[in-house]
């Protein structure tokens, strides 16, 4: 058989990741402050970008908004909002009719039409840029408290020194994290003079301060209310028997009886384990939903996207007409050209996120009507198929678009991926329960109990099996253990003694 080069002609379909398909992508699965931070990215290296700061009101919100209406043939439907409308509020119009003569001055730029303007050389406080960080009221940490009264209260300066290093030495919680010998060995001195130190600093604010475990941060405490009593020290002692509900060790140990004992144990329960709590100034974070959700006048629901998150960018076709017809090198020409297609390409990948997001909202909300006006014990279980099929789209678009996204509703804010639950079989062979609504059930019979009568995982079993909940016990404890519910035993000692307290 001779060997001989020749030509083929073959035809294939294949799929090729190109720059602007990887953007639509890499936009899709960011949340709304990380989108923020890649517009503004953006905007400094594309001349031809620029911010729509004049867009369309957030007051207006049919501009951007979809209805979900009840699967219920009762519900009174809507018309869905048209994609156009989304299109409105991401500012992705990039044809020339989105720009009026008025808005620019002779030499092509922009002119800011914000209504906000000085007065009298100062800005109007609508306008303040500053951070919320910046405006906030600054807090005294725990160190700077610490220090003043090390101040205050040891007057010696080696000492003070001495107590400054042990400040130093505290962890998160305000445990000494290192030992007096340390400190002695690091400073030359006595160990003797830094345990001196160590005792006088534990007399500090907040009580149970510089301990150097649990048992003597409770202990510093109770010795500070004047409670540190022999038994309540033998109580201290055995915290591990505490831990494992051993009552009758505990009362032979303390020599107190069932009331005593109570009492005890309730007190314990008063303090702090971690002193440093109080000093705990981090500032907390708000989560900004991407997606409103509220009822409708007529029945269903009404599903928008939250203006505030929505970044408006328009490309700035004037400025680019401009700029071309000028003398430009074939290299500038060609920037030029690319600055403008990746601007078209990212206003069309934000009007695609946008639309996106939309209907994939509206149609979890759809399919969760129950869990919107029943509560957490009508969550259905669903998968991204489900939503993925419905709207005809791929799973893993829709676990994108579930990623790091919020809806705001009114049973409170949520996460897109909150909604999909796995599902457990009815026993009568009826529809499927939601994995979330069976821990809230079982949640809800546990809160339920009586000293008298604590319920065991195998009942647990049997009470929801009446209910058309077909589920093992296994799954019973494992729920039980995800909400952080300790076992029957451990219940029936908790409840025993807080009804002899």
């Amino acid at each position: 058989m001779a060997l001989s080069p020749r030509l083929d002609l073959r035809q294939s379909q294949s799929l090729v990741m190109t720059p602007q398909l990887q953007q639509a992508i890499k936009l899709l699965q960011l949340s709304n402050v990380e989108l923020a931070a890649y517009v503004d990215a953006e905007l400094e290296q594309n001349p031809l970008l620029e911010r729509d700061d004049a867009g369309g009101s957030a007051d207006a919100p049919g501009e951007a908004a979809a209805e979900a209406p009840a699967p219920d043939a009762a519900v009174a439907e809507a018309p869905a909002a048209p994609a156009d409308s989304v299109a409105a509020e991401t500012a992705a119009a990039v044809d020339n009719e989105n720009w009026n003569d008025g808005d620019f001055d002779d030499d092509g730029e922009r002119v800011d039409q914000s209504p906000w303007k000085l007065s009298n050389g100062r800005a109007d406080f609508d306008g303040d840029d500053r951070s919320v960080a910046e405006t906030v009221s600054r807090e005294k940490s725990l160190r700077e408290h610490l220090v003043e009264q090390l101040n205050v209260d040891i007057a010696d300066a080696g000492d003070r020194v001495i107590g400054s290093q042990l400040i130093d030495l505290l962890d998160e919680r305000g445990y000494l994290s290192g030992t007096t010998q340390d400190v002695a060995d690091l400073l030359g001195c006595p160990r003797e003079r830094v345990d001196a130190v160590l005792a006088k600093v534990q007399r500090f604010d907040p009580p149970g301060i510089f301990a150097r475990n649990l048992a003597e941060c409770l202990a510093l405490q109770l010795a500070e209310r004047d409670r540190l009593d022999p038994a309540m020290r033998a109580l201290i002692d055995n915290l591990p028997l505490l831990a494992k509900r051993d009552l009758a060790g505990l009362k032979r140990l303390c020599g107190v009886d069932d009331e005593d004992l109570a009492e005890m144990v309730a007190e314990i329960k008063s303090l702090n384990p971690r002193p440093s709590s109080a000093f705990d100034h981090e500032m907390a974070q708000p989560i900004t939903p991407d997606i409103l959700m509220r009822a409708q006048n007529g029945g269903g629901w009404l599903v928008e996207l939250n203006a505030e998150t929505l970044p408006r960018v328009l490309v700035n076709h004037r400025y680019y007409t401009k700029v071309n017809r000028g003398s430009l090198s074939k290299n500038d020409r060609e920037y030029l050209t690319e600055r403008f297609q990746a601007a078209n390409w990212l206003v069309k990948s934000l009007h695609q996120r946008a639309t996106t997001i939309l209907r994939v909202a509206s149609e979890i909300v759809r399919q969760q009507d129950a869990f919107f006006r029943h509560g957490v014990s009508h969550l259905r279980p669903l998968i991204l198929r489900d939503i993925a099929e419905a709207i005809e789209m791929h799973e893993s678009t829709v676990s994108r678009v579930t990623t790091n996204k919020y809806m705001s509703t009114p049973r409170g804010l949520y996460e897109l991926k909150y909604f999909f639950t796995s599902s457990i079989a009815n026993s009568a062979g009826g529809e499927a329960h939601s994995a979330e609504a069976v821990r809230f059930r079982i949640k809800g019979l546990i809160d339920a109990e009586t000293p008298q009568e604590v319920l065991s995982d195998d009942r647990i079993v049997e009470i929801l099996q009446t209910q058309g909940i077909d589920i093992a016990r296994r799954t019973v404890a494992k729920y039980r253990e995800a909400l952080r519910i300790p076992s029957s035993v451990q219940r029936k000692r908790d409840k025993s003694l807080m009804s002899n307290a």
